[in-house]
C-alpha cells in the first residue's frame, strides 16, 4: 500500500509542470490567447491614460484601480480562450480521462494561466510607469501582483471548467468569475494604493496577508470541488 502511494506522489508535480508546459509550448506557437490579452489590456490602458486628466496625488490613488481592472478583464478573456481552445479541439476531454489526478489537472491549467497573466501584469505595469511617469516596479507591488495573479487564476481555472461547456460561455464566464474574485480584486487594489503611495506598513500589510489568506482559501476549495464540477 505504501509503496502504490509513493509511485502515486512521485509524478504528481511532474504531471502539473507537464500541463503547464504544454499550455506555454501551445502558446508560443500560436501566441493567440497573449496576444488578444496584451492587445486588450493595452488599448485599456491607453484610454484609461487619455481619459483620466489628473493631477499627480489622484494619478497616484488611481493607477492601482487601473491596473487591477485592466489585469482582471484582460485575465477574463485569456482564461476564456485557454480552455474553450482545448473544449474544441477535443483535448480536454482526453485529459479528464487521462490516468492521472484530477488535481493536478486543475494545478497544471492554474499554472499556466498564473504565467500568463502575470505576464500581462507585468507589462501593464510598464506602461502605466510610462503613461502616467509613475513608478510602479516596487518589489513589495511586484509581490501584490504576483498574490494577485495567483488568487484570479486559482477562481478563473475553476470557474472557467465550469463554464467551458455552456453555450453562451463567453458571456457566462465573467459573469460567475467576476463576483466570486472580487475579494482578491479588492485586498490587491487596497494594499497596492498603499504601497504607491507610500503610506505606513500598519496600511498595506493587513491587506497583503488577507490577500495570501483568500489564495490559500480559494486553492483549497478549488482542490476539493475540481473533481465534482469536470464530473458533473
Amino acid at each position: 500500500m505504501n509503496a502504490n502511494k509513493n509511485e502515486f506522489r512521485t509524478p504528481y508535480w511532474r504531471v502539473v509542470g507537464t500541463i503547464a508546459w504544454k499550455d506555454l509550448r501551445a502558446e508560443i506557437r500560436g501566441r493567440e490567447m497573449v496576444t488578444s490579452m496584451m492587445l486588450f489590456a493595452a488599448i485599456s490602458v491607453m484610454i484609461f491614460s487619455f481619459a483620466l486628466e489628473l493631477d499627480d496625488q489622484a494619478q497616484q490613488e488611481t493607477v492601482s484601480g487601473v491596473l487591477w481592472v485592466t489585469i482582471a478583464y484582460a485575465g477574463t478573456l485569456g482564461l476564456g480562450r485557454s480552455l474553450s481552445a482545448e473544449k474544441d479541439k477535443g483535448s480536454l476531454d482526453a485529459l479528464l480521462i487521462a490516468p492521472i489526478s484530477r488535481s493536478a489537472l486543475f494545478y497544471g491549467k492554474m499554472l499556466g494561466n498564473l504565467l500568463f497573466t502575470t505576464a500581462v501584469g507585468i507589462l501593464m505595469m510598464a506602461l502605466l510607469t510610462i503613461l502616467f511617469n509613475i513608478n510602479l516596479f516596487l518589489p513589495l507591488l511586484l509581490l501584490v501582483v504576483i498574490l494577485g495573479c495567483l488568487g484570479f487564476s486559482a477562481t478563473g481555472t475553476l470557474v472557467a471548467s465550469m463554464s467551458v461547456y455552456a453555450r453562451a460561455r463567453e458571456v457566462l464566464l465573467p459573469i460567475l468569475l467576476l463576483p466570486i474574485v472580487l475579494p482578491v480584486i479588492i485586498s490587491a487594489t487596497r494594499s497596492s494604493v498603499a504601497i504607491i503611495t507610500e503610506l505606513g506598513t500598519e496600511d498595506w500589510l493587513p491587506w497583503i496577508q488577507l490577500l495570501i489568506f483568500i489564495d490559500i482559501g480559494y486553492m483549497a476549495l478549488a482542490f476539493f470541488l475540481f473533481d465534482f464540477i469536470v464530473e458533473e
